[in-house]
């Protein structure tokens, strides 16, 4: 098991002295890199170590035909990690129609968190690792197999569990036995995401390194829709029978075209055996013998993370991604909820989604030549207002889904239509946005510890959107007003709920938590695009080396000396 660190060895000395400023980047980097640095921090590379950078006179340009059988694969990895994050997504819709309040969905949001906090256990994986076996497979085989392992047992108690929460509605005990099942789940999803993040950087030629964030988007939207969706929409009797049995002469069950438990066994399975096939048939190169390669165990792992966090350009990043999604939190978290509590279905819900699968998959290829280019982020900038503005048309979207409703609790066609086109374009602004800072990450990401860099930023990401959601979910129950449709008082607490069901009333909402939080969330994203626009303008306009570390002086000057000994030696001899 590989447990320490390997430096580069140089050919000669003029190479040796060079080596003491060099970065943690390959050398034959594609980006063009300014000769001078305006940094002054003392881990950024300076003007001086910056010129023992090989800079290609012409860069290569990007030709994923080299590389199409990777490509695949990543992408079908990134689609299995997108299998029990979907099926995390649907379980809110699923709950919601059980009764749960906001509280209890903002307690089932922390199953998202590993996502979040994978940073902590990032240098591991990155780190420690069985040689023969490869670095990457070391952890993706056994994470996949894990995966597989708890969705099969998982299938055998899950209608019990979902059954205590409609008997029982009152106990926290099955949300929170829900969220510890997929708290687990997610945990072994972020840890195969950091193995495929590092992998990629890896597998993938420097030129073909930006397809990096469209293999991530289109394979983790794929297995998001199919765990999510799909799911939702075969799960769901009336889909089944209104959509796929009725068309063909079926005749119509009680039940969808497939259970929650047989879904989940029959991933569980597949999750098993491509498992077993990867291990087996796809080699992983061992980059540790390369000599271009400079390899860190643990604990230099973690001190290089941490420099990298010191660095100016990172945390100001860091603000950003902790920061970005508050303008979208109430529009992303809240409204599909919503729409359930207005008289959509959780079936319906996923028949409004199947449409714009297509447009997830296919979109990120048209946005990746817009954002392999050396300003990936102008993407992001000029889709932030969109996104802000259609928060805003998705919310008068559902305040007006009661009047489309029909006598018997359906909808109309046009309703749907509607609904679709508005999703639509507000998707085309989500992935601009996602596809966007997915290239920036690849372009500053050092490859020598790329999977720990990757998963740095994504965690920050993460964190932002994760965070904000629960906070937005959380404040939900205090920020919605009802009064009992008996007596015409306010319910504000749980003893004047009881009171009002006492004496046989309906709390009803007259001001809605949704709503005051999707204006007070546009008003926050308005400022944050003023108070953040020429910091965004001028992170991606930052030299390459504005993003690298130095080797530690002492550690590279003692290996230096142990080479020179050598070589004294050998001269001697």
């Amino acid at each position: 098991m590989e447990f320490r660190y390997r430096l580069k060895k140089k050919e000669n000395k003029n190479e040796e002295n060079e080596s003491q400023s060099q970065p943690f980047i390959e050398t034959n980097s594609t980006v063009d890199i300014p000769i001078f640095s305006s940094s002054s921090e003392n881990e950024i590379v300076n003007s001086k170590s910056s010129s023992s950078l090989t800079i290609p006179s012409t860069p290569k340009k990007s030709n994923w035909r080299k590389d199409k059988v990777n490509i695949c694969l990543l992408i079908f990895l990134y689609l299995l990690q997108g299998i029990p994050l979907g099926l995390a997504a649907a379980l809110p819709l699923i709950i919601q129609t059980y009764g749960a309040n906001w509280s209890q969905q903002a307690t089932f949001s922390f199953a998202f968190w590993p996502f979040s906090l994978k940073l902590l256990w990032a240098p591991l994986v990155d780190s420690i690792y069985f040689k023969k076996f490869g670095r990457r497979k070391s952890w993706l085989i056994p994470v996949q197999l894990l995966i597989g392992l708890v969705m099969i047992i998982f299938s055998f108690y899950i209608t019990n569990i979902l059954n205590l929460i409609k008997t029982t509605p009152n106990s926290q005990l099955p949300v929170y036995l829900l969220t510890s099942i997929f708290f687990g789940l997610s945990f072994l999803a972020a840890t195969q995401d950091i193995a495929v993040d590092g992998w990629a950087l890896s597998m993938l030629s420097r030129e073909n390194v930006g397809w990096a964030s469209t293999c991530n988007s289109v394979g983790q939207t794929a297995g998001i829709c199919i765990g999510r969706v799909v799911f939702l929409g075969l799960e769901s009797k009336d889909f089944a029978n209104n959509y796929i049995r009725k068309p063909l002469n079926l005749q119509e069950q009680s039940t969808g075209l497939v259970t929650i438990p047989h879904f989940f066994l029959f991933w569980g399975i597949s999750f098993i055996i491509s498992t077993t096939l990867i291990a087996f048939f796809k080699h992983e190169i061992d980059k540790s013998s390369d000599s271009d390669e400079q390899y860190f165990g643990l604990m230099e792992t973690y001190k290089v993370l941490i420099k990298v966090f010191r660095l100016s350009a990172v945390r100001r990043t860091a603000l950003i991604l902790l920061t970005l999604k508050i303008g979208f939190v109430a529009t992303d978290a809240m409204t599909g909820l919503e729409l359930t509590e207005r008289g959509v279905t959780k079936d319906a819900i996923a028949f409004l989604s199947i449409p714009l699968m297509p447009l997830q998959i296919i979109l990120p290829f048209f946005i990746a030549k817009y954002t392999t280019g050396p300003k990936p982020l102008n993407i992001l900038i000029i889709s932030y207002p969109f996104r802000l503005l259609f928060g805003i048309v998705l919310a008068v979207f559902v305040y007006y889904t009661p009047p489309f409703q029909n006598t018997d609790k359906s909808f109309p066609w046009y309703y749907y239509l509607i609904a679709i086109i508005v999703y639509s374009i507000h998707q085309i602004a989500v992935y601009n946005m996602f596809v966007s800072l997915m290239a920036f990450f690849a372009k500053i990401s050092d490859p020598k510890i790329g999977g720990t860099y990757m998963t740095l930023l994504n965690t920050l990401a993460n964190f932002g959107n994760h965070w904000i959601s629960t906070a937005a979910l959380y404040a939900g129950d205090y920020l919605t007003w009802k009064t009992c449709s008996i007596g015409n008082k306010r319910c504000g607490t749980k003893i004047a709920e009881k009171e009002c069901t006492r004496l046989e009333g309906v709390c009803e909402p007259y001001i809605d938590s949704y709503y005051v939080e999707v204006a007070l969330c546009t008003i926050f994203g308005i400022f944050w695009l003023i108070w953040q626009y020429k910091t965004l303008m001028h992170l991606q306009s930052l030299p390459l080396s504005a993003w690298l570390v130095r080797m530690h002086r002492r550690k590279s000057k003692m290996i230096e000396d142990n080479e020179n000994a050598t070589a004294t030696t050998m001269i001697t001899t």
